[in-house]
């Protein structure tokens, strides 16, 4: 069986400039080849991960550098708004994130899931999970239009793959490329690469894409859960 995304408008809000690279940029581009509009938008301006020497205005940096991967996925851009590790759940993230929601008006949001490691992970989550139903609420008012209906939300695999069992797995074999080719635009936290406790990014990405490809039988593969809460349920 083949999930067809064609036609469909999908937006990944992820928390850092990379993230989406890691989780689910083959799945993006997936759906971008079957026809679909895509878009990410981060929640952080990625202005604390300094490598070394330090780059100075990091947040330019890598809103440069994401908009060069997105450039790749011809995909529209969305840049972070909050500085890392001072994300957290309250109604001006919200409010921005509904006003982003509303600019794209997408039909499937993915985000994080809410056990990643990351507390601005976990933070981006929590505040695009509530803002994927604010923005179809006209009560909730912002510079764009409310949306007709909530979007379809999806959950990202965790980085690790730690505490989540996924719903679904999509074959991004042939987008393996594409994944790296845009991880590589990230060339500023690549460069941090050899420090203790941060992970090299593409060795991170190919374990995981390979762990769960070897779980579904193909090459490479990316994991989800979609949300079940009521009236969240979107059937296939």
């Amino acid at each position: 069986m083949r999930l067809d995304l064609s036609g469909e408008r999908i937006m990944a809000c992820v928390a850092h400039p990379d993230d989406a690279e890691l989780l689910c940029a083959g799945t993006l581009a997936r759906a971008h080849i079957d026809g679909a509009e895509i878009a990410i938008a981060c929640l952080c301006r990625g202005d604390r991960g300094q490598p070394d020497p330090p780059i100075p205005d990091l947040a330019a940096r890598r809103r440069e550098e994401m908009q060069q991967a997105c450039d790749l996925l011809q995909a529209e851009c969305f840049p972070g708004f909050a500085s890392d590790g001072q994300l957290a759940d309250n109604a001006d993230a919200r409010r921005a994130v509904i006003d982003r929601l509303r600019a794209f008006r997408p039909t499937l949001v993915i985000t994080h899931s809410p056990t990643d490691y990351h507390a601005d992970h976990q933070a981006t989550s929590n505040i695009v999970e509530a803002a994927t139903w604010f923005a179809a609420s006209r009560g909730h008012e912002t510079t764009c239009a409310p949306l007709d209906t909530p979007p379809a939300l999806w959950f990202a695999d965790s980085i690790g793959m730690l505490d989540f069992t996924p719903d679904l797995w999509i074959d991004v074999t042939p987008h393996v490329e594409l994944k790296h080719d845009m991880l590589r635009c990230h060339a500023s936290q690549l460069a941090r690469g050899e420090e203790a406790g941060f992970s090299p990014l593409e060795e991170t990405m190919k374990r995981q894409y390979s762990a769960r490809g070897e779980q579904a039988g193909v090459q490479a593969a990316e994991a989800f859960r979609w949300s079940t809460k009521w009236k969240r349920i979107v059937s296939l």
